[in-house]
């Protein structure tokens, strides 16, 4: 076993997405940053992690929360509407020029949004699921997760925020947003 094999079966699930949290923060600063091509790359970079970070904690943190946590349900009913206005900022981010103002004005905006909502789940999530799970459930979930993120939609889909949702039409979104994926990278490398 690999140190990365063993670091990643030690990491809890709470360790596994304050590290996706940090990798987020960092992206959007990169995007911010730079230009042409390399935004262009580093935005997708972007997309694709919040996508796939957003559906696992749909499908295996919140639902964990709803039930540890005294008010669980409008916690996470809360998170989960942050969640949906960020898709909805995100997929109109993908049909934007990322040289264009609009698109550097809604990145930043949405980059706000994103943090707070992070933040969010770190304060009113997070610490309590530390709380009401033992060390080895909070491992195995990180197991979960990214289990969960092998298998979700590397694009926003606003709508689509719940378990049931994700579990229903996310292995259907997933395969459209990877085909999607490959032709762009294809036909992007012709360029």
């Amino acid at each position: 076993m690999s140190v990365e094999d063993r670091v990643e079966t030690t990491r809890d699930v709470v360790d596994l997405l304050l590290g996706q949290h940090m990798q987020i923060r960092d992206l959007f600063l990169e995007v911010l940053s730079s230009t042409g091509q390399r935004r262009r790359d580093v935005f997708t970079r972007l997309v694709r992690l919040l996508a796939v970070h957003e559906t696992a904690e749909e499908e295996i943190v919140h639902p964990m929360a709803r039930q540890a946590i005294a008010g669980g349900d409008a916690v996470v009913d809360d998170r989960l509407a942050e969640e949906r206005e960020a898709k909805e900022v995100l997929s109109r981010l993908e049909e934007l020029s990322p040289d264009s103002e609009e698109f550097e004005h809604l990145l930043e905006g949405l980059r706000m949004s994103v943090l707070e909502h992070a933040s969010h789940e770190e304060q009113y999530e997070f610490r309590y699921l530390r709380q009401h799970y033992p060390a080895e459930r909070l491992r195995t979930l990180a197991g979960m997760v990214r289990a969960a993120e092998k298998t979700a939609p590397t694009h926003p889909h606003p709508g689509v925020e719940t378990a049931t949702e994700n579990l229903a039409t996310g292995p259907v979104l997933a395969v459209f947003d990877r085909a999607k994926d490959a032709i762009r990278r294809a036909t992007s490398n012709e360029s």
